[in-house]
């Protein structure tokens, strides 16, 4: 029997064994360029919603009005967030 020890799989899946931990050793022994490591990456965080980082603003609804933002949320496909940010832009804009 050759085959290769598990030692679990990374979050990808993919089994970890001896002969990848000699490849990732290799890889780091020939050293890393920062740059690259920085661009595979993702962004953390929440998306920006405009010029600047978005306040949270708290607003209490009674369940009937917050069943019909949900519902309504649920016909446009859109979160509840958006939902009200649209009503609010929609309204300032009215009035």
């Amino acid at each position: 029997m050759n085959e290769d020890r598990e030692y679990g799989h990374t979050e990808s899946g993919r089994p970890i064994t001896d002969k990848l931990v000699e490849e990732l050793a290799n890889e780091a022994q020939a050293g890393y360029d920062v740059e690259e490591l920085i661009g595979r990456r993702g962004k953390r965080g929440r998306p920006t919603l405009g010029s600047a980082p978005a306040s949270v603003e708290s607003v209490r609804l009674d369940p009937e009005l917050r069943q019909q933002l949900l519902q309504r949320a649920q016909a446009d496909g859109a979160t509840p967030s958006e939902v009200i940010r649209e009503a609010l832009r929609r309204f300032l804009r009215a009035a």
